[in-house]
């Protein structure tokens, strides 16, 4: 059951551009552990997105998505 709603998509896939974008700044020799930290949730994010689900949003019952009642 899809819980994730189309303009909480747009800002899940905004953040994890953000997420990987700073993580390719980090990118360096001392930040290489940082750069990880942020590309790991940056696709969890973005997977959540593309499913239409939020496990997080299940356990909190959270839905943004728009039921159609009829």
């Amino acid at each position: 059951m899809k819980n994730v709603g189309e303009q909480d998509k747009r800002i899940r896939y905004l953040i994890a551009v953000l997420l990987v974008f700073t993580a390719i700044l980090l990118n360096t020799a001392f930040a290489i552990a940082w750069a990880w930290v942020l590309l790991i949730p940056a696709t969890i994010i973005a997977f959540s997105a593309a499913v239409g689900f939020c496990g997080l949003y299940k356990l909190l019952g959270i839905n943004t998505c728009k039921i159609n009642k009829s």
